[in-house]
């Protein structure tokens, strides 16, 4: 990585629209949990901060069964915020730059490798997938310009880059913290991202064919 900057995973979340009883880093996708294939594509970062909340315990021992340098970092009022709030924990004691990406994401590694070797701010998305979709609106220039539950251009999935300085606890979702900042320095990636049981059915396809 071309600067300092630490990886956010957020896994504070219950997941509820999954509806398998389990916070989404400990689904099993081909094999493995969603958080061990997040983590072997970060083994070559240095720092990395894994935020828990519902099911703590059981996500710290699935993360330290394969990586034992991980920061773990508590957000306690889970059950009230989303992963806005989460974002803004794991960064405050971070690098200057902090890479926020979501525990029910998975990211192309082609695409990934380049994401971690972006310098400054951006937000990723992609072509839509997902059944319970965050759209994105992007101007000519390749700019992300707006957020909507409604319509857009493209998917939000995340991940994204922003200085940790910027970012403020809130109890709304990641592209709440960005919407200020907006336009921000748009990137398309291929990504699976896991919200319903159908979008879990997808990634197991998905993981098949990319991972």
């Amino acid at each position: 990585m071309p600067f300092a900057q630490s990886v956010i995973i957020s896994c504070a979340g219950i997941g509820s629209r999954l509806g398998l009883a389990t916070t989404k880093a400990l689904i099993n996708i081909n094999g493995k949990s969603l958080i061990r294939w997040q983590l072997e594509q970060f083994n070559d970062v240095e720092d990395v901060r894994v935020v828990v909340g519902f099911q703590a315990q059981d996500v710290i021992d699935e993360v330290l069964a394969y990586r034992k340098d991980v920061v773990f970092v508590y957000n306690h009022s889970y059950f009230e915020t989303k992963t806005g709030a989460s974002y803004y924990l794991g960064a405050r004691h971070g690098a200057e730059y902090a890479f926020e990406y979501d525990g029910d994401l998975l990211v192309h590694p082609d695409d990934l490798k380049m994401l971690l070797n972006l310098d400054g701010e951006w937000v990723a998305y992609s072509d839509k997938m997902s059944d319970d979709a965050v759209y994105v609106k992007v101007n000519p220039q390749g700019e992300v310009v707006s957020f909507s539950r409604e319509q857009g251009d493209f998917e939000w999935t995340g991940p994204c880059c922003i200085k940790k300085q910027k970012l403020r606890y809130h109890s709304g979702n990641v592209f709440n913290q960005l919407e200020p900042y907006l336009p921000m320095k748009g990137v398309k990636i291929r990504a699976c991202d896991i919200d319903t049981f159908e979008d879990y059915q997808r990634a197991v396809v998905w993981v098949q064919k990319n991972l």
